[in-house]
């Protein structure tokens, strides 16, 4: 039997800090509840509005995991529609083709695979010293115990 699914949840990425932190939340929420989003002016208040590399990595990272799909993913976008399936463990591999943030990707599909019925394996390529993001050694002692 197939789930009904709620209508569509609509988010402005230009509140608060107005941030990509905001579509990575949403991002992980949605594969954990099976909840449709649309996020408008995504990273409005950076000096390059829209998705850059590492985010669009985030946006493909968990479409792969959650069977999604998605529409508005590329370069520069500030829309995006992101209809998730069901979350998928398995071996996964996402490269960033900047140095941009790995830690950032890993935090957002590290939740729903870990609620996943069988584990999964990651590789993140791309930065992983990279300013105004946790490094690695944090993630290791700090984020993943509280996890």
């Amino acid at each position: 039997m197939e789930r009904k699914k709620t209508a569509m949840i609509e988010i402005d990425g230009a509140i608060g800090e107005g941030g990509g932190q905001i579509l990575r939340s949403a991002l992980t929420l949605a594969l954990m509840t099976d909840r449709d989003f649309r996020i408008l002016n995504i990273r409005a208040r950076r000096s390059k509005p829209g998705l850059r590399p590492q985010h669009l990595t985030s946006v493909n990272a968990a479409a792969s995991v959650g069977q999604a799909q998605v529409e508005g993913a590329r370069l520069g976008s500030q829309e995006i529609e992101f209809r998730p399936s069901s979350i998928h463990p398995g071996s996964y591999r996402f490269e960033i083709p900047t140095a941009g943030s790995t830690s950032l990707v890993l935090q957002t599909v590290f939740l729903p695979l870990s609620i996943a019925d069988s584990p999964s394996e990651i590789e993140i390529i791309g930065g992983t010293h990279v300013p105004w993001s946790p490094c690695f050694h944090y993630l290791e002692a700090n984020w993943l115990p509280a996890m």
